[in-house]
């Protein structure tokens, strides 16, 4: 099987930069390589060395641009992808007036055919090689977006998502419907190439108890499987949850009730948690995404990324397309950056690039086979150009080490940055374009 050497700059981490010194966590190497073979990375280091002692490899020269792992977006929208850059709705408006209704379209299961596609190929040309989505309640949403993925090779995560009021007809089933529904797709994808299942409520607003309960108990039925929904987003969204579960000590414990908490729980937003929440979190293990783009774009609020890695809870990082404004990892990761400028914890360039692989594959229980530029890991790549743009190229050339010529990147880059992808070993994407 033909083997593939990748030259250029490399980076890749060694351990988590928010628990150890940035410095202590990056291997950079300015002339390195990559080894690729069967779909898998073989090996990592000296570019000249591993062309040396591999002759037979076929190669790829990629100059100055920089090699490390595809991106891995651990929340997002399928078929949110038409409505992205909506105006002026906060959530529950923004549900009502722009998600629901695009969301019915995806009854027909070509529109959710070709909304799948749509949706890889901009994530594939922004350097996104993993995709974690929600899909609508209607279960061939679901079979779209994992057909789709199986045909690009990509490992994705996704799951029809459950509802069963406050939403529109068309979009609602029941607790029965909800559990059988779900059941059927695990047994038809989980595990099936590189597809995941994740059992998806959406979020308690939209779920009864007995739907919320009937997908614990799916899930305690099938504990390999994710579990993904949304947690305290915004302050009048957590107001409407303490008025449907008086019951309730806080948000996160009508998941809890339900058993759905656990360490393979990931938590969408998780902005204004209360300190019991932050406890259970950290006890079980389980994960929260941050989605830098869409808190902003429709007025959530500021991410306590400081405090909750202090926790060690772990942390992925998101599109949320199409609440978020970007299908741009590199986007996402500049408003990353921003949030914590507010905050008072601005995040180094070595913490944003961990964040936006190697986090986001720990929170998705993917540790070493996705998000790392590593020996066994599956061969998803991303080449990035560092001076893709007249405004990146001026201040680049300034630079006096690698973080200061990558920076500029985050922040003003975006497709025209993607030098290449590669997925399961194979170049999909060059110069941009899928």
């Amino acid at each position: 099987m033909t083997a593939h050497l990748l030259l250029g700059q490399t980076l890749s981490f060694t351990a988590d930069p928010f628990a150890v010194p940035w410095r202590e966590a990056v291997r950079h190497r300015r002339r390195g390589g990559v080894l690729v073979r069967a779909g898998r990375i073989v090996e990592v280091g000296e570019g000249d060395a591993l062309a040396a002692a591999h002759p037979e490899a076929e190669r790829h020269e990629y100059g100055d641009a920089l090699i490390g792992a595809g991106f891995v977006d651990a929340h997002m929208h399928y078929p949110q992808t038409g409505m992205i850059a909506s105006w002026g709705k906060r959530l529950i408006d923004w549900l009502d007036s722009y998600t629901f209704p695009e969301e019915l379209r995806l009854a027909d299961p070509a529109y959710a055919a070709a909304t799948a596609e749509t949706t890889l190929a901009l994530a594939l040309a922004h350097g996104t090689t993993t995709l974690t989505s929600f899909g609508t309640v209607h279960a061939h949403s679901a079979d779209a977006f994992f057909e789709a993925a199986e045909a690009h090779g990509m490992r994705v995560i996704a799951g029809k998502t459950c509802m069963d009021r406050n939403a529109p007809d068309g979009l609602t089933d029941d607790a029965r419907s909800a559990h059988d529904d779900s059941a059927a797709l695990i047994a038809r994808w989980h595990g099936r190439g590189r597809a995941l299942y994740a059992i998806t409520p959406r979020f308690s607003p939209t779920s009864s108890r007995e739907q919320l309960e009937a997908l614990g108990a799916l899930w305690a039925a099938h504990p390999d499987c994710l579990m993904q929904t949304h947690l305290s987003e915004q302050t009048d969204e957590i107001a409407w949850v303490r008025e449907l579960f008086p019951e309730a000590r806080d948000y996160l414990d009508t998941y809890e009730a339900a058993g759905l908490l656990g360490a393979r729980g990931l938590y969408g937003h998780a902005i204004h948690l209360e300190a019991r929440e932050i406890d259970r979190l950290a006890e079980v293990g389980a994960a929260v995404v941050h989605c830098p783009t869409s808190n902003t774009f429709i007025g959530s609020g500021l991410f306590d990324m400081a405090g909750l890695k202090a926790r060690s809870i772990p942390v992925g990082l998101a599109t949320d397309t199409g609440g978020g404004s970007s299908f741009s990892m590199l986007r996402t990761m500049a408003a990353a950056y921003e949030i914590g400028q507010l905050k008072g914890t601005p995040l180094h360039p070595a913490q944003l690039m961990w964040l936006a692989t190697e986090g986001s594959a720990g929170a998705l229980h993917l540790s070493g086979t996705i998000g790392h530029l590593g020996a066994g890991a599956e061969a998803d790549i991303t080449v990035l150009d560092l001076a893709s743009t007249s405004a990146i190229a001026q201040r680049a050339a300034r630079a006096e080490d690698i973080w200061e010529a990558l920076f500029p990147t985050i922040m003003m880059g975006d497709d025209r940055a993607v030098r290449a992808v590669w997925v399961a070993g194979r170049e999909v994407v060059r110069s941009g374009a899928a």
